[in-house]
């Protein structure tokens, strides 16, 4: 779903940028007002593991791949307002350190990936949650319910600006139909991995689930310690570079629906070179021959960045409210 510079013409993709600013600005805001001093860690961890399984392309079709999107994850972990920021940075890591997305599309792959898949999962999975039964089970299926249409509304969101300012030549009806036909595919793949996601860390610590947090059977007594929170975390980041280390060499390489759907529809010849590149463009490292080593060693940076920025970005909205 990473838009590169040139499927989209730069005043829409300007357009969009504006858009996302604003979206961020309000996330930024918001999560100064009600940031838990328990969630700076697990933005971190958030982003890290997004980064972490969206390297793992699935197959959902012959010749085709998908990977996961991770807003409705982010959101129902997180909260929307921070969880479309834990997503902005990964997109924002993968742009400008794996030349993964378009530097002027930036603002598209924010508003795409972040912000719409975010707020729609947020919003399907809280009327899901307040309608049925509480427990276990039923935050699972809302979960997958959230996030496959996350997918489809992020796929949406794409067909809508190539509408407005799409190049290569082809008919909307085409995009728009292979758009939705492949992202629902994918969207299956997103709903399972996040119902997993979710119910693990349901099972272990039901605290840190934001979109549960008013639920009777998940609120706890006592605020949890700083060590076992370290601890959470620390258990977290070794699955990431587990998955990063023994799945993420041998998933599929097969293009991703975006990409996919621009060969088929014809419109794959405006993509333009990454304007950053960089020693670890493409998910290797420059100066490494062998492409599984190269990938292990990027994605572990990868998550270390991811990690990182994300903790940075928490602790500072933490500081500035105390101030």
């Amino acid at each position: 779903m990473h838009i590169p510079d040139g499927f989209i013409n730069v005043a829409t993709a300007a357009g969009a940028a504006v858009v996302a600013v604003g979206g961020l600005g309000a996330s930024l805001r918001r999560t100064g007002q009600d940031l838990a001093e328990r969630q700076i860690p697990f933005a971190g961890l958030t982003a890290a593991f997004i980064f972490a399984v969206q390297m793992l392309n699935f197959p959902v079709g012959a010749g085709t791949s998908g990977h996961l999107l991770g807003g409705a994850l982010a959101a129902i972990l997180l909260g929307p307002w921070l969880g479309a920021l834990a997503v902005t940075v990964v997109v924002f890591v993968q742009a400008l350190m794996f030349a993964d997305g378009g530097v002027v599309a930036i603002g598209l792959n924010v508003l795409n990936m972040a912000l719409v898949t975010s707020f729609v999962g947020w919003g399907v999975f809280r009327a899901l949650v307040k309608v049925f039964p509480k427990g276990a089970p039923t935050v699972m299926v809302a979960s997958m319910v959230a996030a496959a249409l996350s997918v489809l509304a992020s796929s949406m969101a794409f067909v809508l600006e190539y509408a407005i300012g799409g190049e290569g030549g082809a008919r909307l009806q085409a995009v728009f139909q292979a758009m939705v036909g492949v992202h629902s595919l994918i969207g299956i793949g997103e709903g399972i991995i996040t119902a997993l996601a979710i119910g693990a860390v349901l099972a272990v610590r039901p605290d840190l689930v934001k979109g549960v947090s008013d639920l009777r059977q998940q609120r706890i007594a006592t605020t949890p310690s700083t060590r076992s929170i370290i601890a959470f975390v620390g258990g977290g980041l070794v699955i990431a570079l587990a998955l990063v280390f023994l799945v993420a060499p041998i998933a599929s390489g097969d293009p991703d629906g975006l990409e996919r759907v621009a060969i088929d529809t014809g419109f794959i010849s405006s993509a333009e070179d990454h304007q950053g590149g960089g020693p670890l463009a493409n998910y290797g490292v420059k100066g490494i021959e062998s492409e599984r080593t190269g990938t292990i060693l990027s994605g572990a940076i990868g998550v270390g960045a991811t990690f990182a920025v994300g903790l940075i970005v928490a602790t500072l909205r933490r500081r500035r409210r105390s101030a």
